[in-house]
């Protein structure tokens, strides 16, 4: 069973586990919500993360549940996500929860309710004595893709990003991310545990600009923005209001940043020695996947499919 299925990380997951031949079925509050995507044909079941017995009934006769979760700010909610789904692994004996974390998680609470809902969440899969492999990512190329990066890169060749000019992060594509979580599924060996894993280089923003100049054939300019930055300039996309409301995503993601860019030592830098002791997968290079990617069209690429699942309210 996969959970997070309609949104631009579960429709990854999806492609890598057909293509492994493996039989999905998405759990979804709308099962109707894949309809207008390439994964119409994909088995749906009905479940609500916030309702316990919704989630144990979807889990019925499932092998495993693989998930990504929405960032939660409100810590009693991620709790409640984390037991919910730790309840219906353990009352449906599925033999193992592949969970990705969608950010680096310290190993202790840092005050941001979104990460430290991701540690209550890690928690209740531990304490549920099903076998589980908890890849705690770093950050994600596509990223430069999304509809509030690629227009500054695709029309005014800057790459604006809220780190600051010497936090090194080892970019992860999540197609790569899909292949360890299908490969954690499929390797009845590997020990329970949480993995930390990256791309093959930690680069400095002008570094990814250099790379992206290179594919792109034009220069492009890295930016460092400050976190309130980033968190405004989203905010004014999305919703039109540049003002950042308290216990807001933009307010989050300010914080998560923070908080990376605070750090003596880069907490996003993947060890890919420690990754291959225990994965075949071997993570994309940056100029590999960028070369994949269209830089003269500032549109989103994944933005039709994921609107088709938000329409379908999935």
């Amino acid at each position: 069973m996969t959970i997070g299925a309609t949104g631009d990380q579960g429709h990854p997951l999806l492609q890598r586990l057909l293509e492994a031949g493996m039989r999905p079925v998405a759990a979804l509050r709308n099962t109707s919500a894949l309809a207008n995507t390439p994964f119409a044909n994909v088995e749906t079941v009905e479940a609500d993360l916030y309702d316990e017995q919704s989630m144990i009934a979807a889990a019925q006769g499932m092998d495993a549940i693989a998930m990504h979760l929405p960032f939660v700010f409100d810590l009693e909610k991620a709790t409640e996500l984390g037991h919910n789904i730790a309840a219906a692994a353990k009352a449906s004996s599925v033999k193992k929860i592949v969970f990705n974390t969608s950010c680096y998680v310290a190993d202790k609470d840092n005050g941001n309710p979104a990460h430290d809902g991701r540690r209550a969440i890690e928690k209740a899969i531990i304490d549920s004595g099903v076998g589980y492999a908890i890849f705690e990512t770093k950050v994600f190329m596509d990223n430069m893709i999304r509809s509030w990066n690629k227009p500054s890169i695709v029309n005014s060749s800057i790459f604006a990003y809220p780190a600051k000019p010497d936090l090194k992060i080892s970019w992860i594509c999540l197609d790569d991310v899909a292949a360890f979580m299908v490969e954690a599924l499929q390797n009845d060996d590997l020990p329970s545990g949480r993995y930390a894993i990256g791309g093959p280089q930690a680069l400095v923003g002008d570094e990814v600009a250099a790379i992206l100049s290179d594919v792109a054939g034009k220069p492009i300019t890295f930016k460092s923005m400050t976190p309130d930055e980033f968190a405004s300039a989203m905010s004014l996309l999305v919703t039109g209001s540049a003002t950042v409301e308290p216990m807001s995503i933009y307010s989050g993601m300010a914080s998560f940043y923070s908080f990376y860019n605070e750090q003596p030592v880069s907490p996003l830098i993947a060890d890919t020695t420690e990754m291959a002791k225990y994965f075949k997968t071997r993570p994309t290079p940056l100029s590999e996947w960028a070369a994949r990617q269209d830089w003269n069209d500032p549109t989103d690429p994944a933005l039709t499919i994921r609107m088709a699942g938000m329409q379908q309210g999935g």
